[in-house]
């Protein structure tokens, strides 16, 4: 069981993105401060300004969101919450996506588009340099060349100072490093869900952060009697605690952002940082999937 202290996320290890940019292992992903369907105000507010505040609390100095969860409703609340920022905390955010709607999500990566994004998460986020800023899909219709050049004038222009992919392929990776410095990407990945082994592992290869979005799912493998529910069970942890604990084992360079809307679960998740798996336990789990 994890000893509680007042800063959990120290316990998460240190990475540095971009090798110059220190943060604390376990983030926080910010996408669920918003309405149902990523769209608009959350229910509320204050909650989500406490979650935010708590957050920082507890050590986490690494936060995660895009312009379109709201659309900007994170990245205002982020601002809301936590400005004037600390000077350790990592602020990522994303663009990409146009949003129409609750739930309606298209790719969108024209330059200009691109440029008005990162110019309007300038503002929002109250800052004058974005830490790390992730093409948040490529966009089939417009060449990568001219998605991830926008991104990289951006950055010669001091308003950006790394750049990350999301949901990409190893040979998408390969193919906007030849363009820019890529730091990170960000896939779907979990203990259920490793369809992205191959881009993890060229990740760790190659020293780039790997955000693994949706970072909690543990399909049947929480249910009654499961492996993960009985190893929980002896280690006075929850399932999604042993999830993320999981995650910290499986890779120095993973960066594991659990979202959620709640300063008691934000707490919970928090805590998986102390949760310290031996390596018959890391084994059982890797082989339950």
């Amino acid at each position: 069981m994890a000893q509680e202290t007042a800063r959990p996320a120290d316990a998460s290890g240190v990475y540095r993105l971009g090798g110059d940019l220190p943060v604390n292992r376990l983030g926080y992903g910010a996408m669920q401060l918003t309405g149902p369907g990523v769209w608009g105000d959350p229910k509320d507010p204050e909650e989500a300004v406490r979650v935010l505040r708590r957050a920082a609390e507890l050590g986490v100095n690494f936060i995660d969101t895009a312009d379109s969860y709201g659309p900007f409703v994170s990245e205002q609340l982020i601002r809301k919450a936590l400005h004037p920022y600390s000077q350790h905390l990592v602020i990522a955010t994303k663009g990409g996506f146009s949003r129409s709607g609750p739930d309606d999500w298209r790719a969108l990566g024209r330059p200009e588009y691109l440029r008005q994004q990162t110019e309007l998460s300038l503002r929002h986020l109250g800052v004058e340099r974005i830490d790390l800023y992730q093409l948040h899909r490529i966009d089939p219709k417009v060449p990568l060349a001219d998605q991830v050049g926008e991104l990289l004038l951006l950055q010669q222009e001091g308003k950006i100072r790394h750049i990350g992919l999301s949901e990409v392929t190893v040979e998408q990776i390969e193919e906007a490093r030849k363009i820019a410095d890529i730091v990170s990407v960000q896939n779907l990945y979990n203990l259920a869900n490793r369809g992205a082994e191959d881009v993890l592992e060229y990740a760790e290869r190659e020293n780039l952060g790997f955000i693994p979005w949706f970072p909690m799912a543990t399909g049947q493998l929480a249910r009654p009697g499961g492996p993960l529910d009985t190893l929980a069970k002896e280690h006075g942890a929850s399932p999604s605690q042993l999830a993320l604990a999981w995650l910290l084992r499986r890779s120095p360079v993973m960066l594991p952002i659990p979202g959620t809307s709640r300063v008691a679960h934000l707490e919970e998740n928090t805590q998986a940082a102390q949760v310290s798996l031996t390596d018959a336990q890391f084994q059982a789990l890797s082989q339950a999937v």
